[in-house]
Order: structure tokens, then C-alpha cells, then sequence
């Protein structure tokens, strides 16, 4: 395949909103399990994978957000059906619940080396991330799914 026609394909192939939330829902789960690397071990050398993860996943987030809305706008005419209301709200928890992570990460950059509450409410709320975009993709793989049913009837 030429050059251009492997380029001309990627641009018909290209959905900004998969790429974007797939990106947060894959690095989540190894952002918490570099967590545990830091929990079982104790060296902060793990937790530095953390922080840069959760970096790139607070990026991901907003063009995952965006681009979901105007898919949804556009594929579904803005259906108020539950399954959206649904998707809405846990984007927002994700948002949240990173922009927590990331302001305790910033504002007390020691904190993996502590033990005290704060490090346990850093944990957690990296460790509630992971059923958050473990629903939302069972929510996009359902629409998906569905999609892909009505284009073979």
C-alpha cells in the first residue's frame, strides 16, 4: 500500500473520541497498578510513573469529553436517552476525580513518601478512577455495538 493511500485510509478510520478515551481508560488502569507497584514496595520511583500517566489521561480527558458530546450531538441528535446521561456523568466524576489527584500530586509533591491521610485519600482516588472508566467503556462499547448492529440489518 502506498504512502498515500495508507494516509487516506487513516483519515477515514480516524475517530478523535475513540483514540482520546481510549487513551484514558488504557492508562488509568496502569497508572493503579504502578500505584500498587509504590504501595507494595514503598519507593517513590513507581508513583513518578503515576503522576506522569495521570498527565497525559488529564489531557486526554477534555478532548475525549468534547469530542463525545459532538459525537453524540451529531450520531444521536442528542438523545437525552440514559445511557448518555449516564456517560455525561462519569466523564465528569473522571474529571474530577483526576483534577483532585493531580492538585494533591502538585500542591504536596512528597506525598507517596507519606503514610498519613493524605497519601490514603491520593490512593484512593486514584484507585476510583478504575470502575470509572471501566463504565464508561461498557457504556461506549454498548453504544458501539449497537451501532455496528444497525449498519448490518
Amino acid at each position: 500500500m502506498s504512502l498515500g493511500k495508507f494516509l487516506e485510509e487513516m483519515k477515514k478510520s480516524l475517530v478523535i473520541h475513540a483514540v482520546a478515551a481510549h487513551f484514558s481508560n488504557g492508562l488509568i488502569p496502569v497508572a493503579v497498578l504502578y500505584l500498587m507497584f509504590t504501595l507494595m514496595t514503598g519507593s517513590t520511583f513507581y508513583e513518578h510513573t503515576v503522576i506522569h500517566l495521570l498527565v497525559i489521561v488529564l489531557l486526554a480527558i477534555p478532548v475525549s469529553f468534547i469530542s463525545g458530546i459532538m459525537d453524540w450531538k451529531r450520531k444521536y441528535k442528542g438523545a437525552k436517552a440514559p445511557i448518555f446521561v449516564k456517560k455525561i456523568r462519569l466523564a465528569i466524576v473522571l474529571s474530577v476525580l483526576a483534577v483532585t489527584a493531580m492538585a494533591i500530586r502538585l500542591f504536596v509533591p512528597g506525598v507517596s513518601e507519606q503514610s498519613g491521610p493524605l497519601f490514603w485519600a491520593y490512593s484512593t482516588i486514584l484507585f476510583a478512577m478504575l470502575p470509572v472508566v471501566v463504565l464508561l467503556g461498557h457504556y461506549g462499547g454498548k453504544l458501539s455495538a449497537s451501532q455496528r448492529q444497525e449498519k448490518f440489518r
